[in-house]
């Protein structure tokens, strides 16, 4: 435990269920547990709908000896868009009112971590006596489309907002070297201006996958219902290996072979409705939607008993600026098929812990075929795997490397 107490505040848009929820909520446990005073704040906060660790306070904390932090919120009756549209000002006006309300509300913080919406930071420089720290997950204007001269029009000053403000923390986190690459080619003023990001790589809860684990003929894919995340690759990819069954896995039988998509699904936006059906249609169209099973939302428990029961993970995005869920496979002991490019280049080890493809159902049903047809190598992989992340990318490693920042941040080093 650190020898220096803070009173460290985090804001947060929405405390749902995602990458970078998981290390918002990482960062709290380990900051709290380090000895600091912690408090998250966000616009929005489904109970039925997030980690179980922003819910159960003092209880699970004492459970893991861990501190508890408070989780606040603040703007939940204003609107994530506006007839689906003009997300962006509609996330940063909620944003900003929770900055507000921290700022008015609450006395002064020693630090303030805030994430994915800079625009809260000339508000929250406002506590002159608080140190800001801001979480870069990727640079929002390569998330946005610009697809139109209007969309154009509309992104240019929220782009340069983004940029001028985000220069304005004291200390920028990325969470991979990738990031940091794109955040310097992307924010040119910044990088003029000799503006480095740190990398603090998000972490896993090792020993949350403890329980058994058995390498049957299920493959399973982890992710929002996001079209970003080109879950329907999966969906081709087992296609094609089922097609490929008698020629290239002669003595196999794929008939009791599975795929399992879940993920995070919120009805609220248009677009995780929308994708659902798309690749429930896809599946059909491939003809192999009675082996396609699509869980929405489960529990954390539940997905680590889908983790535990399946062959590999299918992570499917491509250039993904990170990545939670190759980190949660393989600490459970699972090999992962995955993009080669973004963020699984610098987390999975070729071969060793995985496999790292072009995005094209050929070199993933390739991959898949490998481990269905030697459980065995599935096994060793996923030892290694283990190992791995146990090694690089445990919670302790990251509240450590989280702890030091703040620390730095703040003076006290």
């Amino acid at each position: 435990m650190g020898s220096t107490k803070l009173k460290i505040a985090i804001i947060h848009p929405d405390l749902g269920i995602g990458g970078a929820e998981r290390l918002i909520v990482d960062a709290a446990v380990e900051l709290a547990s380090n000895g600091h005073d912690v408090h998250v704040f966000t616009a929005h906060h489904d109970k039925s709908r997030c980690f179980e660790e922003t819910l159960s306070g003092k209880h699970f904390n004492l459970l893991i000896f861990l501190q508890t932090f408070s989780v606040t919120v603040y703007g939940s009756f204003l609107p994530r868009h506006l007839f689906y549209r003009f997300h962006a000002i509609c996330a940063y006006i909620r944003c900003i009112f929770v900055a507000f309300c921290v700022l008015l509300m609450w006395p002064s913080f020693d630090v303030i971590l805030a994430d994915q919406v800079s625009a809260v930071i000339p508000v929250i420089r406002l506590k002159r006596s608080s140190k800001i720290v801001f979480y870069c997950h990727f640079p929002d204007s390569l998330l946005a489309q610009h697809t139109t001269l209007l969309r154009r029009i509309y992104r240019k000053p929220i782009d340069m907002l983004e940029e001028a403000t985000t220069g304005m923390a004291d200390l920028i986190l990325v969470n991979s070297k990738f990031t940091a690459s794109t955040f310097a080619n992307t924010f040119n003023s910044l990088h003029a201006k000799g503006i480095r990001p740190s990398v603090l790589y998000p972490a896993v809860d090792v020993e949350q996958f403890e329980g058994p684990c058995v390498y049957g003929l299920n493959f399973l894919s982890v992710n929002r219902f996001e079209r970003k995340k080109n879950i329907g690759l999966a969906i081709s990819a087992f296609s094609r290996l089922k097609a490929s069954e008698g020629h290239h896995l002669p003595g196999h039988n794929l008939a009791q072979s599975t795929l399992t998509i879940v993920g995070g699904f919120d009805k609220r936006l248009k677009e995780n409705v929308e994708y659902l059906k798309e690749l429930e249609s896809l599946a059909l169209q491939e003809g192999v939607a009675n082996q396609v099973k699509f869980i929405t939302s489960c529990s954390t428990s539940e997905r680590n008993a889908l983790l535990s029961q399946c062959l590999c993970v299918l992570y499917t995005p491509k250039d993904e600026h990170f990545g939670i869920v190759p980190l949660e496979a393989m600490a459970a002991q699972k090999p992962v098929i995955a993009c080669n490019s973004g963020g699984p280049v610098e987390t999975i080890k070729h071969g060793v812990t995985g496999f790292l493809c072009e995005p094209t159902p050929k070199q993933f049903s390739s991959a898949m075929a490998l481990l269905i047809s030697d459980t065995q190598m599935a096994e060793i992989m996923g030892m290694q795997a283990r190992i791995h992340v146990n090694e690089t990318f445990s919670r302790t490693i990251f509240g450590r490397s989280l702890n030091g920042f703040v620390l730095e941040v703040h003076g006290k080093l």
